[in-house]
């Protein structure tokens, strides 16, 4: 399970590091790499592990936002 998990995380991640590298940044290419990552694996934890949401996981995500915002304004 985990190595389909990372492999679907994989799809995601080398077309967009490969297309994206002429367009972006090396800093806003690991910002879209860890919004991936966490799109890909907070659900799994969620839904396949069980375990429980907790409000400083949405704060993290909150930061992670201001990381992308901070990371892409002109």
């Amino acid at each position: 399970m985990s190595w389909g998990i990372a492999f679907f995380e994989y799809l995601l991640q080398v077309p967009a590091n490969r297309i994206g590298s002429s367009a972006l940044s090396l800093p806003q290419l690991k910002i879209i790499q860890e919004v991936i990552t966490l799109t890909v694996f907070v659900p799994f934890v969620l839904l396949y592990m069980k375990q429980p949401l907790k409000w400083d996981y949405l704060w993290a995500g909150l930061c992670l936002c201001g990381a992308v915002y901070f990371v892409f304004r002109k």
